[in-house]
Formats: structure tokens, sequence, C-alpha cells
């Protein structure tokens, strides 16, 4: 069949890679895609964030028989009802769904009333009443703009000083826009030995009654080596993870998947798609940071390179909600990704800088992220430029082929870290 995917970063790069492996998928589009798809699908210069004309395109192109929505922020605008509501065969949740990502408080709330762990908090929609609870609160705190913020709007606030700038940031100066006019404040959690906690993702396929979790993954959120600068939608990552156990594998879906597809359920909100678990190791056991409702950047371009299983397979069965008879495989060994960035980001840069890529190792994986051509040169367009993938053996294997790979890639203001893979000690 012909398959439309929504999107144009690394993520949909690896979706289409995958699905590219299928043999019943025949020819893809993707709307709107970038320099590296443009390598494996036909690209489509229509807006996704306007339903309607991505629906009027897809009525219009009979040949196309499914429809994967990648990015949250059609899923929040209810793209996927819309198509549905045309009779297209979709991957990805609708709105009343999806807003387990789109909405934090909701989130939050859900998580409360269906007893799932996570960190306390209080939500506020007014400036001065939140200004009034972090001056009463202890610290370190974190700050959650309500809404979508591509992963930017969470900031660690360690004083009181830095908690007052960034409900400043959020509710009034509206740095993340609409997303701010609500805020979720809630208590830092701390690791095993009271220090930062120790993060894992867990992507999962549900089709609101199975729910399959793929290999876990380490993301790196912050800017700079150390995890020192601003949050970031993520400087590489790395599968598996050493921290999580099948022991606590097992924890977690006794106590933290399996109750939010119920808990969804309850709520009239059944999701099918990719439900995405954020989650840290405490003192107290397994807790969720976040969920998401689609497949996260980066940690898609190392989970999918291990997927041994037919994704477009996968797909149908959770549309056609039978994903209990299918089996889902994984290779073994490890995969690291190093996102290579605009200078400046996740703040100012500039794009439009020409890049060079050398001859990269041909078992590695290049995908764009924010690419264009320009009358045959390959430039940046976008914060995170480039991902690059490798696998090994062990995650140090898979981490030196990546660096490897990274030397022989340029482009004026290039940034990215050099300790992707190091974390929790990740020796192999």
């Amino acid at each position: 069949m012909n398959v439309l995917v929504i999107g144009n970063g690394g993520r949909e790069h690896a979706i289409i890679a995958a699905l590219a492996k299928s043999p019943m998928v025949r020819k893809m589009y993707c709307m709107k895609g970038n320099a590296g798809i443009a390598e494996l699908a036909e690209c489509v210069d229509v807006d996704y964030l306007n339903v309607k004309a991505v629906g009027d395109w897809l009525d219009t192109h009979e040949d196309v028989k499914y429809t994967v929505i990648a990015p949250d922020d059609p899923l929040a605008l209810g793209l996927a009802d819309e198509l549905e509501k045309r009779g297209h065969r979709v991957f990805g949740p609708n709105k009343k769904a999806a807003e387990i990502e789109s909405s934090k408080a909701f989130a939050k709330t859900l998580m409360k009333k269906y007893g799932i762990p996570t960190a306390k908090y209080e939500t506020f929609d007014n400036y001065e009443k939140a200004l009034e609870y972090v001056r009463g609160g202890k610290f370190p705190v974190v700050l959650k703009a309500d809404g979508l913020a591509l992963g930017k709007g969470v900031l660690i606030c360690e004083t009181l000083q830095q908690a007052e700038d960034g409900l400043k940031q959020i509710m009034l100066d509206k740095a993340f826009g609409s997303a701010g006019n609500k805020v979720v404040i809630e208590e830092f959690l701390t690791g095993k030995e009271f220090t930062p906690g120790e993060e894992v993702s867990v992507l999962t396929f549900t089709d609101g009654k199975t729910i399959v979790p793929m290999i876990a993954s380490c993301d790196h959120k912050r800017a700079y080596d150390g995890d020192k600068g601003l949050n970031t939608g993520g400087m590489g990552t790395f599968t598996p993870c050493p921290f999580y156990t099948p022991e606590i594998a097992d924890e977690v879906m006794e106590r933290i998947l399996l109750p939010t597809v119920r808990a969804m359920n309850a709520e009239g909100r059944p999701f099918k798609g990719v439900l995405y678990f954020g989650l840290m190791r405490t003192p107290e056991g397994m807790k969720v940071v976040e969920y998401n409702s689609r497949f996260g950047d980066p940690e898609t371009q190392v989970v999918l390179p291990m997927l041994k299983t037919d994704l477009m397979e996968i797909f149908q069965a959770i549309t056609d909600e039978r994903l209990s008879e299918i089996k889902i495989e994984w290779e073994e060994g490890a995969c690291v990704c190093v996102v290579l960035a605009s200078g400046g980001y996740p703040q100012h840069y500039e794009k439009g800088k020409e890049i060079k890529v050398g001859d990269i190792d041909p078992d590695s994986m290049l995908y764009h992220a924010g690419t264009k051509r320009e009358n045959g040169v390959l430039k940046t367009n976008g914060g995170r430029v480039l991902d690059v993938c490798a696998k090994g053996k062990t995650i140090e294997e898979a981490r030196r082929k990546a660096y490897a790979n990274v030397s022989k890639i340029y482009f004026e203001g290039m940034q990215y870290r050099k300790d992707i893979g190091i974390k929790y000690n990740a020796k192999g």
C-alpha cells in the first residue's frame, strides 16, 4: 500500500526508514519532510497543522491507504479524528486520548485519580497564586508549562529566585506561548542516593487493550555535557537502559503501564498508538515524569533500528485492535544517537548553514532532523539538524562508532554533546 507519514524531523526519518523495509509498503509520502526523508519518500508541501488541508489532500489521493501521524501538535489538534471521520485509516490517538500529553494538568489529575505513581504537584492558572505557592515551598522545584512546548517547557528551579523568574517567563512573558496559560508545579524527584534521579524512556505500542513495551532508552535533555544548560527536545539517546532490569520492567508494567491504559479506558479516552512513558527511579520505586502521545524524539532513532518485526504489521494490528496477535521481536546489542544541533540551540540559532558530510559507515544511520536542499546544496533548517546513530554489541562500541561518524560531519556553529552513552556509567 501507499503510506503518508506526517512530520518533518529525525523521528519521522527513522519511522520512514523502518517502514521502507516492509513488504507491505509500496510508496511513501511525507508531509512536509526534509532533505533526508526526500530520499525515501515524496515530500508534500501541505501544512499538517491545518487538519482540513491534510484531509482534503488525502481525499484527492485515493492511492494512499494509511496515514501515520508522528508529531504531538497535529494529534492535539484532532488530526486523527478528522481523517477517521473522512474514512481514512490512521495511526495515532484521537484528540481526547492525546490530551495525556497536550495537557500536563490532565495527565497529573489522571495519575492522582487512579493511583499511578508520580511526583506531588499543584496546578495554577493564576500567576499570583502560583507565586505564593512557590514562596511557601521547598527547593529544588519543577515548573511545567501545561501545554505543548517542543520539549522545552520544563524548568528545574534550585532557588526561589529561579522559581520566581521561571513563573514570570512561563505565565507572564509567555515564553512557551499559550502552553503557559496554566502551570504545573511539581516536587523535584530524587534518585536512590538523593541525587537527581535516574530517568528512562519507555515507549509502548498499545491498541487500547494490549500494551507492549519497546526496548527502554535513556534520553539526554540538557543542552551541554554533564546535563548542564537548558532543556532541549533531546540531544542524544542510547538503548538499552543499564539500570532497567527485568524486575523493574515487571514493576512498571503492573504499577504504571497497565493502570494507565485502564485509566484512559475508564475516562472514555481509549488510547491507540504509541504511548511514551518518561520514568524516574526514586527511593519509593519508579514514578512517571511525563507522558507523550507519540514516538519520542530522539528515542525513536535508537529504538526502531533494533526492531526485527515489520513496523507496518504492528501499525495495522493497532488500528484493528489485534495487537495481542503480534509477536514483537528486538535485536540484541545496543544503539547510540548523537544529535548535531545549530549553534545557540535551544535559544536563538541561524539556519541556512551548508552541511558537509563525509563517508558515513554503511552500517550506521544518519537521520535528518532540520535540513533542506537549496540548488543541490544540503543546508541546516532547524535547531536540531542531524541524528548520528550507530549500533554495536555494547553501548560503548555503538558510542565509539557514532562519534567516529560525527567527526565526518561539519557545518558552521555545529554543537553536540560529547557524553552521550556515558550516563549511569553505561560502559556496556
